[in-house]
């Protein structure tokens, strides 16, 4: 993953003063040293390196803070707040308003994916009940104009274009026109890649956009490119002054630190992150997240989000099961078909604070690899009867239904037994946590235990989890830290 080698070295960093006995002047500037090392290897500008380290040594002034404070915890967020500062400039991204009409114009260079991320976008606001529409003013590129209206038709989104006009600036205005009377809220416009040398696609990228008037101006940068993509960016800021910018193609494997240059350069900020070529593979950008998670230290706001965007949280059927420590495989098949509307698991895992060390860097060198488990696990439950799922039949003593059930799902009886080993251990947690009564009244009231007596709680969970799993999860206490976050955020979502 692009930026995901430079994470793993600001991680290092920051573990090596973990493991000091005192924290020096002489440990920080060695840590800086090893920040600044990450960071110029990643293809990140010197000056904003230096600006960078200059910023964190200015805060960090080790000789006069007062007695008793965390060095290592005020180094730390001194590093957080920095690299957050980089990737937030001061400008405000433009919000679209409803019931009006919102003109988006897309500009980058060739090949940075500005076709396919016109099309995600497009789904994303469809998706939150816009009402979207398309306009190809490439007539440079052959092809572009049907790759457009392949999205548009496998989105089911209007699109204007004419493979008549060699106009791009009259084909810009009629479809933005046609597509005002038609009362379209976000009216997508793309237009030609170009490169700073070429002037006439400069002048043509300023013309189209006094002819259709945008509200914003959004540049797609490709995280591959380098520090060279920091000039043409500053270019095209200063052609048609960028609004916003959307980072692509942030699955393949180049260093990424260009990227984050090239943001610096146009003084826009971020508001998507694409990552593939599918129209769901696109977030939203939150500065604050994003480092969070390229350090490792997870990113739970964005994971609640994402749940309640996703699954919703209103589950009183289950909720009910569990706090009488009922766990059937049927209500496992639930629970992983929540999971894989999340995304991809690395990607959730890297949401949750110390889930991407435990995985190692298999997630990255195999993103796939934990989803398709879990496809085949669904699989195999997909070929049990209704009695199967339901836990009234021990399939550990059925041999020949074990088998059937391998045959049917195209696995081996071995993975269908890894399967029943894995609900086993399920099984044991919510059997023994309803037990103890921390699951009866759901969320709610696991909330106010936790602030009446978290020690009790903190007891509880550790008779109830496997120890393994609780160690690879941070131990106990994190788990509950992760917990009051969580219940943190809700609170703060019903304000």
């Amino acid at each position: 993953m692009v930026l995901a080698e430079l994470g793993s070295k600001l991680t290092s960093a920051l573990q090596k003063m973990q493991s000091v006995t005192v924290v020096s002047e002489e440990v920080l500037d060695r840590m800086l040293a090893d920040i600044a090392r990450a960071l110029l290897e990643a293809d990140v500008k010197v000056q904003l390196v230096g600006e960078l380290r200059k910023n964190i040594k200015t805060r960090l002034n080790l000789e006069e803070e007062a007695a008793g404070t965390n060095r290592r915890k005020r180094i730390q967020r001194a590093v957080v707040e920095e690299l957050t500062r980089l990737l937030e400039p001061e400008a405000i991204p433009y919000e679209p308003k409803k019931n009006e009409s919102n003109v988006i114009m897309f500009v980058g260079l060739q090949g940075a994916g500005k076709t396919t991320t016109i099309a995600k976008v497009a789904h994303y606001y469809k998706r939150k009940g816009w009402k979207c529409a398309m306009v190809c003013a490439d007539t440079f590129r052959a092809g572009a104009l049907d790759q457009l209206r392949q999205n548009a038709l496998k989105l089911r989104i209007p699109f204007y274009g004419n493979f008549a006009e060699a106009d791009p600036i009259k084909i810009a205005y009629d479809g933005v026109t046609q597509f005002k009377k038609e009362k379209y809220e976000i009216i997508i416009v793309d237009t030609s890649g170009r490169h700073r040398q070429e002037s006439a696609l400069f002048d043509e990228m300023q013309e189209i956009r006094a002819a259709i008037q945008p509200q914003s101006v959004i540049f797609v940068l490709d995280a591959t490119q380098g520090q060279s993509v920091g000039d043409q960016a500053a270019a095209f800021h200063e052609a048609v002054e960028i609004g916003s910018v959307i980072v692509t193609k942030l699955d393949g494997h180049a260093r990424g630190g260009g990227a984050l240059s090239a943001v610096a350069a146009t003084g826009a900020p971020i508001i998507f992150l694409g990552s593939g070529e599918h129209f769901d593979d696109l977030e939203q950008f939150n500065a604050s997240s994003f480092v969070s998670r390229l350090l490792g230290m997870g990113d739970m706001r964005g994971l609640v989000a994402q749940i309640k965007d996703t699954v919703g949280t209103d589950k009183p059927e289950l909720a009910e099961k569990l706090s009488k420590g009922i766990f059937t495989l049927r209500d496992m098949y639930e629970q992983f078909e929540n999971v894989m509307k999340l995304g991809p698991l690395n990607k959730v895992m890297s949401m949750i604070p110390g889930m991407p060390q435990m995985f190692g860097d298999n997630s990255d060198q195999d993103p796939s690899g934990s989803s398709n488990r879990l496809k085949k696990f669904m699989y195999m439950m997909d070929s049990m009867t209704d009695d199967e799922l339901d836990g009234k039949i021990d399939l550990e003593k059925a041999p020949s239904r074990l088998y059937r059930i391998a045959r049917g799902s195209g696995t081996h009886p071995f993975e269908v037994q890894m399967l029943l080993k894995c609900h086993k251990q399920f099984e044991r947690v919510v059997n023994k946590m309803g037990k103890s009564g921390l699951m009866k009244g759901g969320e709610a009231q696991m909330a106010k235990q936790m602030q009446r007596n978290p020690n009790n709680v903190m007891q509880q969970l550790n008779k109830a989890m496997d120890p393994r799993m609780l160690q690879q999860m941070g131990g106990a206490q994190n788990l509950m830290n992760m917990m009051k976050e969580m219940n943190k955020i809700e609170m703060d979502g019903l304000k």
